[in-house]
């Protein structure tokens, strides 16, 4: 079972899970980003050594997290498959034809380059950008200057967040994190072969790093 950690914001119930996803309630849906599907076959496409079981994994935490929350809807905030179609794309399509009644929806990121037609062949519904109860769903984030004219309350990824720490050794540690600012939330990046960029976090926001096994509030 996941040990997420619950966050009621906006008036909505969100769990914040160690698998770097959100589960909301009121929606019964499941939110993750920056999944990187074909990451590793592109790599290996290009003559660099990749463990071919990456992608794999990444598929049956998913599945893992769609057993155990039973979602209606899962909701992808962009880069679900990293570049040009290989040879990972025939793995999601046998993942998706383990969960035919999910709806799945797709914000389209910079990496989405695929065919559309191929994901609505799945059944996978694409968005620019998608307005849900107090949110909006987008890849790329808003500049400050832009943030509070959204039509919404800002989900977003693309930029793999990370909380830099420090301790008393001065040992130092960059975590994955949930980032939840005034106008604006960004998620961390649920693939595992993706890396994290230190954010700067005003003291007013919520920011949660994401453990192994828990997430904790950092602020």
């Amino acid at each position: 079972m996941s040990a997420g950690t619950p966050f009621n914001f906006l008036d909505q119930d969100l769990l914040l899970l160690p698998q770097k996803a959100i589960y909301w309630h009121q929606q019964n849906a499941l939110i993750l980003t920056d999944v990187h599907f074909g990451k590793v076959g592109h790599f290996r496409k290009a003559g660099i050594a990749i463990p071919r079981n990456m992608e794999q994994d990444d598929l049956a935490m998913l599945s893992d997290l769609v057993y155990e929350h039973k979602p209606e809807k899962l909701i992808f905030l962009g880069d679900l498959f990293h570049s040009d179609m290989n040879n990972d794309w025939d793995w999601f399509v046998l993942w998706r034809s383990q969960f035919p009644q999910l709806e799945i929806i797709l914000i389209k990121g910079n990496h989405d380059i695929i065919a559309d037609e191929h994901y609505t062949t799945l059944g996978v519904i694409l968005y620019k950008k998608l307005v849900m109860g107090p949110f909006v769903m987008l890849h790329h984030p808003l500049a400050d200057t832009t943030q509070a004219h959204a039509e919404g309350y800002v989900l977003c990824g693309h930029i793999h967040p990370g909380v830099h720490m420090v301790g008393r050794g001065r040992q130092s540690i960059t975590l994955p994190c949930f980032a939840f600012a005034q106008n604006q939330a960004i998620l961390p990046s649920f693939g595992r072969f993706t890396g994290r960029v230190a954010i700067v976090s005003r003291k007013t926001d919520h920011v949660f790093g994401v453990l192994k096994d828990r997430v904790i509030a950092i602020a």
